[in-house]
Order: structure tokens, then sequence, then C-alpha cells
């Protein structure tokens, strides 16, 4: 199997699972605050035009002298270009403003994302359908059911980068997932491992080493530093138990592609995850997702929330390793 994914930048191929080496663990269970790149900046400008009463006359001036002085043909494509480049100069600034990703904040690395966005799916809150074929054959999650997530599904925005705009998580919380991760790559070596991510080319992920699914190099999940959400990849049963629960929703880009002509830089497994304390041979877009970080004034703890979150990357492992491996928090030793 070979895989070979990225946004913006060369495709990278690789004949075997892991073409990365992986850090060696174990890492230390303290994390740098300030080193966690946390921003509750991530914000999106609408377009808008703002005239003061000098500004308005002089446009005033301007559409009435177009009218009689140039031909009506270029004076057309000047009203709606104007405006049209004046909304993609927003649209690109917006797209700078949600940090670094898996596309390089360039204008040949936006142009790509916009021609992406025509094949983005329309509905993130449905679940791809599972195949018979698949491995694993059914996911995990469904033997013990979440708990449904309180409160109003968090705003998201981007493609890639996609990132949560409200609701974020605490970096406590992002700080513990990290060491149970980290935990679990020296307590099972042989299958797991961390490094820097493959999709995002940014953050902490983890790695299966002997993958069943193939994407981004094994990549199972990675962490985002700014807003503390997850991309993961999950079996689409579970993509249906998180979306039902009200835990994630699938990536704009987890699309079907059409192998020789578009195929889509995400796997169809694609999940961003929120949390309350969101590959490339073998695409099945339909299936990728992200978990969400939700606020701490809901009725459920952190610690609880945190514990949910888990359950999902255990989830996220077993569709990608076929192994089931449990996630023990430091607050469990």
């Amino acid at each position: 199997m070979s895989g070979s994914m990225v946004i913006g930048s060369e495709v990278e191929s690789s004949a075997s699972p892991i073409a990365s080496p992986f850090l060696t663990p174990p890492y230390p269970s303290t994390v740098d605050h300030d080193k966690l790149g946390c921003s509750m900046l991530i914000r999106q400008d609408p377009f808008s035009i703002t005239l003061d009463a000098p500004a308005l006359l002089t446009v005033t001036l301007m559409l009435v002298l177009g009218m009689h002085m140039i031909d009506h043909h270029l004076f057309a494509c000047l009203l709606v270009g104007t405006p049209a480049l004046l909304l993609i100069r927003n649209d690109y600034h917006n797209f700078l403003k949600l940090g670094p990703g898996g596309t390089p904040p360039t204008l040949s690395g936006y142009a790509r994302l916009s021609w992406y966005r025509l094949f983005a799916i329309r509905d993130p809150f449905s679940a791809p359908i599972s195949s018979l074929s698949h491995l694993p054959a059914s996911g995990i999650l469904g033997n013990q059911p979440l708990p449904y997530r309180p409160g109003p599904r968090p705003l998201v925005a981007g493609l890639a980068p996609q990132r949560q705009l409200d609701q974020w998580g605490p970096v406590r919380c992002c700080e513990q997932l990290k060491t149970a991760i980290e935990r679990a790559t020296v307590q099972f070596p042989q299958l797991l491992g961390t490094a820097t991510s493959s999709i995002e080319k940014h953050g902490f992920a983890l790695f299966a080493r002997h993958p069943v699914n193939v994407h981004g190099n094994g990549e199972v999940a990675h962490v985002h530093s700014s807003d503390k959400s997850l991309h993961l990849n999950l079996h689409p049963d579970d993509i249906k138990e998180v979306l039902q629960r009200g835990w994630g929703q699938r990536h704009p880009l987890a699309f079907k592609g059409i192998r020789g002509w578009i195929e889509s830089p995400v796997p169809s497994t694609f999940v961003m995850i929120r949390y309350t304390p969101n590959s490339l041979l073998s695409f099945h877009p339909e299936r990728t997702f992200d978990i969400y970080v939700e606020k701490t004034n809901h009725v459920l703890t952190d610690e609880t929330d945190l514990r949910i979150v888990c359950k999902i990357v255990e989830a996220a492992i077993w569709y990608t390793a076929a192994e089931k491996i449990n996630l023990e928090l430091p607050c469990d030793s």
C-alpha cells in the first residue's frame, strides 16, 4: 500500500505505512502552557464595506462619470469585479486568521483550497455509508454509547485548516489528553508512536506503527494547539455515533473523490472532535471527522468530558490499527 497527502504542497508518497520517524517516548508529564500556543483570538470577519459621506459622494460621482465616459462592457466588468475582488481579499484574510495548518498560508495555497471548496460536502452531520469489505468490520463506540453533548454546537470555520471559533477547551484538559496519549505510546511502543502531524504539518499527533487503514502515514489523530480541538480517523459506525451524540462533525473535504481527476486531500473518515473539559493513498473521504472542544460551564465536568474524548481517540486507534487500547488519564494514576 502507499499513501499520498497534503494540500498546497507536493504530494508525498510512501511505499510503507510509516514513512516518518516517531519521537521517542516517554515525554515529560508537565506541559509548558506558553508552548501550547493557546490562542482565543481566532475569528472570521464578515464581508462589509463602510462608506462615510465624502466616500459615498465620490463613489456616486465615479459611477455617474463612468456611465458616460467608459465603454459599457468595461464599466459592467468594473462594477462586478471590484466587489468580487474585495470579497476574495476578505476571504483570504479569514483563511490566514485560522493560523497554520495543512495548507501553506500563501496565495497559491489559498487558490488550491478554493478549488477543493467546490467539492466540499454540504452536510457535515450526515454519516458515511459503511462498506461490508471494510476493516475493521465495525466500530466500537456502539458497545457503550456516548452520552449526548449538552449545549449548542460550536462555530467551526475553514477547510484546511479547520478550526473552532468558540467554546474552546481548557489548556489543562489538552495537557492531560496529551499525557494520556504519551502513556499509551510508552505502554504499547510496538503499536503506537507520536510525532508532528503528517496531515497538518504542525502540532502533536498520534500514529499507528502498523496501520490497517493508512492515512497520513498511519496518523490516528492530531491536536490543534490553537483551539484544542482534534482531527482523527474513525470507522463509519463510530462516526455515526459521534454525530448523533453531538461530539463532532465530518471534515468538509471528506468527499468521495473521482480517481484521476479530483481526490480529497484528507481521508473520508476524517472528523473534528470538540471537547468540554475535530493518509492519502486509499482515501475514503466520506469518513473524515472533527471533534469539538466544549465550554466548561455545562453540566458534565471537564474530567467527564475528557474521558469521552479519550473514548473517541480509542475508537480512532481501533479504526487505524485494529487494536483495542485504553487511554489512562493522569488523574487515574
